[in-house]
């Protein structure tokens, strides 16, 4: 036997001896590595390191490996190998080295024949750079430089072509972004204090080219002038006690008159009045009464009355002719003149089809929702509408991409402000009203005064004035039939299954439900009865939502179980009943579920299901059904004595979650206690 052949089974031998030795060396991520005899770190390592899996030779990883071969094969490699090239980095860069899933790090171990090791630590994390000491210097090189200064500004790496050098790998080669040689300079510093003692002079700036404005239109009817002071209190007060008020600070404006018939507010304008007679109204409603005289005299308006009582028509019509009447015709105008934003898909429809059915000087409008055709919706704008009805975030969106020029709207409403807040559309609110001149015109609609309306309109509406029918307190409309029962949880769908048996040929009815997941679940089990159903929420496709909503209306189905998405603009005049299969989060969405029945002088039922849970809500409905006349259920009344008195005695004892655990026990003892009579 030749000597290479000796050496060569000498060589085999040790390979195999040292294969037996070999243990894998790795990393875990998101989970802790149990160590075996002969496997694994010495310990295991913590979330978030990267995982790697390699085979290493133990010669390579013990110092006395190379001894225990005792070979020529362990004398070579001891030669080729030196110690571990170890150095720290700030944890914060230990991502840049490893890269995304690893690639990073990998192109540096394959482009440098050595391997390399992250450690994180507490404060600085530790890199170990295993191979020949040529190797480990370039490895280091490319990793310092990876992490340098003018690596951050646009460093780009990308791999080179295999060159003929004795190592035969690939290089990493390393570039400025975009080959640029000069550093960019650093932005100036932004002077906030020079901005603020600025600002109204960079605003006028903003401003100083639009064109001029016209807001008054409005010619008092000679039969509205000759009322007197008596006559006009009393028609307030025979009109569900139409409420004025000037929010004007300082000296306060006369108050016009109310109008009693389309005549005497539309005199002037035979176009309107065609419209009116066309859609067959018989007179306006109370609300209109009042705030189309407000607003036809150019002042901000405040308009809250309960749902159904007509509020579209208080804003289109005096806005139809604002837009008309503008100095600067249509033609000429850089974009829309109207703006009406509006909660939800289904009410910026609605108010688009009242707008269709008033053909006043040839008027276009667009609805903007999300969900919509985008590109659609960005054609027809470009080419140009006079009115547009938007939802807050498709809106913005457009007006963020320049798609949209809101300097030439006159005339502004907010509709369903309140839903508006509860939805959390106030950012985009603002943003939108920045861009909208600030001498406008605008109308804000509502069916509720919770605070947040009041700041939206002390923060938007110059000097209004505000019209509320009733009263500011809640109050849920007085052709509604409501009833209340207590009932268990498991029971709900035992009250829904026999309340729709009871159904009339000619009833419809709207179902509440609290939840998306509740809308599906339900309205699959009346499915599975044979019972005709759609649902509508918000997860649904905006297609399958038009189509439950068009089969509503149309009598296709007689049962809608939707959740609070249909609870304000759904102007559906036939429906019977509304089913609160879930009470609602507050007192303001009960008020608006109720209002989808009992609608345009028609009478309707409700009927609301309430649980053991929501006792914290019993004293003010309570106090919402005694204002509409209704019927008090006494285990209501006993609810709500028995929280007022849980509530008392939680003060006594020094509050709620603040006390020890005891005493949260003892309260929560105390109050299911109280349950029992």
């Amino acid at each position: 036997m030749s000597d290479w052949e000796a050496d060569d089974d000498e060589t085999q031998r040790v390979i195999k001896a040292e294969k037996r030795e070999w243990k894998p060396v790795q990393s875990w991520k998101n989970s802790r590595f149990e160590r075996k005899e002969g496997w694994g770190p010495p310990k295991p390592h913590g979330r978030g390191e990267r995982v790697e899996l390699q085979w290493q030779p133990s010669w390579q990883s013990s110092s006395d490996g190379a001894n225990r071969a005792g070979s020529r094969f362990g004398e070579r490699s001891k030669s080729q190998s030196t110690a571990a090239l170890t150095f720290t980095i700030e944890n914060s860069a230990i991502g840049r080295v490893i890269g995304r899933g690893g690639m990073k790090i990998r192109e540096l171990q394959e482009t440098t024949g050595t391997r390399i090791k992250v450690n994180r630590g507490e404060y600085q994390g530790e890199v170990q750079i295993y191979g020949r000491g040529d190797a480990q210097q370039k490895a280091k090189e490319l990793i310092d430089e990876l992490l340098s200064e003018n690596s951050e500004d646009g460093l780009r790496y990308r791999r080179g072509s295999r060159d003929t050098c004795n190592s035969g790998r690939k290089e990493l080669c390393w570039s400025k972004a975009a080959v640029q040689s000069t550093e960019v300079s650093a932005a100036p510093p932004i002077d906030w204090v020079s901005l603020r003692e600025n600002r109204h002079r960079y605003e006028a700036m903003k401003w100083e080219n639009l064109p001029p404005v016209k807001k008054e239109f409005y010619i008092e009817a000679e039969s509205v002038t000759n009322l007197t002071a008596e006559e006009v209190e009393k028609w307030r007060k025979e009109n569900n006690n139409i409420y004025v008020d000037d929010l004007k600070d300082g000296e306060k404006r006369p108050i016009p008159n109310p109008v009693r018939t389309f005549e005497e507010a539309f005199h002037h304008y035979p176009e309107i009045m065609e419209n009116i007679l066309q859609v067959g109204f018989q007179k306006p409603t109370p609300i209109q009464s009042q705030a189309w005289p407000v607003a036809l005299k150019g002042i901000d308006l405040i308009a809250i009355a309960q749902t159904g009582t007509g509020k579209t028509l208080v804003y289109l019509l005096p806005g139809f002719i604002h837009m008309d009447q503008q100095p600067v015709s249509r033609k000429k105008r850089d974009g829309p003149g109207m703006l009406v934003l509006t909660p939800t898909r289904e009410l910026a429809l609605q108010i688009e089809a009242e707008c269709a059915k008033y053909t006043y000087k040839g008027f276009t409008s667009i609805c903007i929702y999300g969900g919509g055709d985008r590109k659609s919706q960005i054609n027809m704008v470009t080419q140009g509408v006079d009115i547009i009805i938007a939802t807050p975030g498709r809106l913005n969106d457009l007006q963020m991409n320049a798609y949209i020029n809101l300097k030439s709207i006159t005339y502004l409403v907010l509709d369903e402000a309140d839903r508006m807040l509860d939805m959390g559309f106030e950012p985009q609110i603002m943003k939108i009203i920045l861009d909208i001149r600030p001498d406008r015109q605008t109308i804000m609609t509502s069916a509720t005064w919770p605070a947040g309306v009041r700041r939206l309109a002390k923060s938007y509406l110059k000097d209004p004035m505000m019209v509320y029918v009733g009263t500011l307190d809640l109050a849920a409309v007085n052709s509604v039939e409501q009833a209340v029962l207590i009932v268990q949880e498991e029971e709900k769908k035992d009250y829904v299954f026999d309340f729709i048996q009871k159904m009339g040929p000619e009833d419809k009815v709207l179902i509440f439900v609290g939840k998306k997941l509740v809308a599906d679940d339900l309205s699959s089990d009346l499915c599975l009865h044979g019972i005709p159903v759609q649902s509508l929420h918000g997860d649904r496709d905006q297609c399958d939502r038009e189509q439950a909503l068009d089969d509503f209306k149309k009598g296709r189905v007689r049962i809608l179980v939707a959740t609070d998405l249909a609870s304000r603009g759904l102007d559906v005049h036939d429906i019977t009943h509304v089913f609160n299969y879930d009470f609602p989060r507050n007192l303001e969405e009960y008020v608006h579920r109720v209002g989808r029945t009992g609608r345009a002088g028609r009478s309707g039922a409700s009927l609301t299901l309430v649980t053991r849970q929501e006792w914290k809500i019993a004293s003010e409905l309570v106090h919402i059904l005694e204002r509409a006349n209704q019927a008090v259920p006494e285990e209501l009344v006993l609810m709500a004595e028995r929280y007022e008195k849980h509530q008392h005695e939680k003060e006594l004892l020094g509050g709620s979650s603040r006390g020890a655990g005891g005493r949260r026990g003892r309260e929560k003892q105390r109050a299911n206690s109280s349950w029992k009579l």
